[in-house]
């Protein structure tokens, strides 16, 4: 039988050495392989990792990040440090690539060509049945879609799931984002995580939308692929505004009547991947947060049950895909946290979490599934055990 274990732990201590110590306390006779840190972004992170780094066995590899909120078995927290250690049938390969800002396409070929060296392969050697790459970004620098085609270059079946480091911090001018491998902490940059792997796996994600039928089409943009000036001929954010029948000052990401209630999802056969708007600006245009392109059309859907579709992801969509599940990292969109409490829903959707197999996890700045980018929605990599 092969089979991928968790145990994780969480602290709310706040000195490095004393959080460090609770943490690896909590963690009992483990030895882990990999351990996996989401520390709130207000955190010495430098002092973290190393006091994190000094407790566990030498062979464990250290992957982490900072986060707009941590995730586990017992819900959704703020200001905390969780770590996941995982042990079991598996290797794994870390890859660092750093100034995603200035090049994000060359990070990514650097992180994934690390990772595969450190199991003895080329990326283009990686089968998709036995391998999978958890990835983090920084997400604030907004160019997941550059870094993932650097990642994929030379293996598109490679199968990629992850999110974006962040902050609690809401004001962007005061945001900033820090990733760990190992000893090293980056700012600007992406890590991977390649595990080969006999045991089940799977990628996952769940959004709570259901679609409407209704389209739009993004007729006009500005050269960063990202801005919306014009949907459907008309100045984009009086267009989308008049489609949700709501005023401008409404439709901001998060809050209860605009584009987390009502965004917008890409279409491929039955499947919907959620890219949401995320904020109008003053000249009539909408800041998207995945790229676009021009003429494209994309479907609006609906906010449903956000606490019960998590909690159904946990009961039945994910044992349904990975057979005794005992290990699941999580990567929970910012915007679902943040519809959450503007709407009064975040007790319910943080007990929703209580449903899950042993995990860990964190709010993230804009997500990955299968290589692609989504927001607004929860991804995951669940481990289990064969027969």
């Amino acid at each position: 039988m092969a089979s991928v274990d968790m145990v994780h732990a969480r602290t709310s201590a706040r000195g490095a050495a004393t959080a460090a110590e609770d943490l690896c306390t909590q963690l009992g006779a483990a030895r882990p392989k990999l351990v996996v840190m989401f520390a709130s972004r207000d955190r010495d992170q430098a002092a973290l990792n190393h006091a994190v780094r000094d407790r566990l066995p030498r062979h464990t590899r250290l992957l982490g990040a900072t986060t707009g909120g941590e995730i586990d078995r017992d819900g959704m927290h703020a200001g905390t440090v969780v770590i996941s250690a995982l042990s079991g049938d598996f290797e794994v390969g870390l890859g660092l690539g750093l100034d995603m800002s200035r090049d994000a396409a060359r990070a990514g070929e650097t992180a994934i060509v690390m990772a595969a060296q450190q199991l003895g392969a080329r990326p283009d050697e990686l089968g998709s049945r036995n391998h999978v790459a958890l990835v983090i970004d920084d997400g604030l620098r907004s160019c997941k879609e550059e870094l993932l085609l650097g990642i994929m270059s030379a293996n598109q079946a490679l199968v990629a799931v992850g999110g974006g480091a962040s902050d609690g911090e809401r004001d962007p001018a005061k945001q900033s984002a820090l990733i760990h491998v190992d000893g090293e902490i980056a700012t600007d940059a992406a890590c991977i995580a390649l595990f080969r792997t006999a045991a089940p796996w799977a990628a996952l994600r769940s959004h709570w939308y259901v679609p409407t039928g209704q389209t739009l089409r993004i007729t006009k943009l500005d050269g960063t692929a990202r801005r919306a000036i014009e949907i459907d001929g008309v100045p984009a954010a009086r267009r989308y505004a008049e489609l949700l029948g709501v005023g401008v000052d409404e439709l901001e990401l998060g809050k209860p009547n605009g584009f987390a209630a009502r965004p917008t999802a890409l279409r491929v056969g039955r499947e919907y991947f959620i890219r949401a708007p995320w904020r109008p600006l003053d000249d009539g245009s909408i800041v998207f947060a995945c790229m676009l392109e021009e003429g494209s059309e994309l479907e609006l859907v609906q906010a449903a049950d956000l606490a019960g579709s998590t909690r159904r992801f946990f009961e039945l969509e994910l044992p349904g895909r990975v057979s005794s599940p005992r290990a699941v990292l999580l990567f929970d969109g910012g915007s679902r946290k943040r519809f959450a409490e503007s709407t009064g829903q975040l007790p319910a959707v943080s007990a929703a979490f209580r449903a899950a197999p042993p995990c860990a996890g964190m709010s993230s700045h804009l997500e990955i599934y299968c290589g692609i980018t989504v927001n607004a929605t929860l991804t995951a990599l669940a481990f289990g055990a064969s027969a």
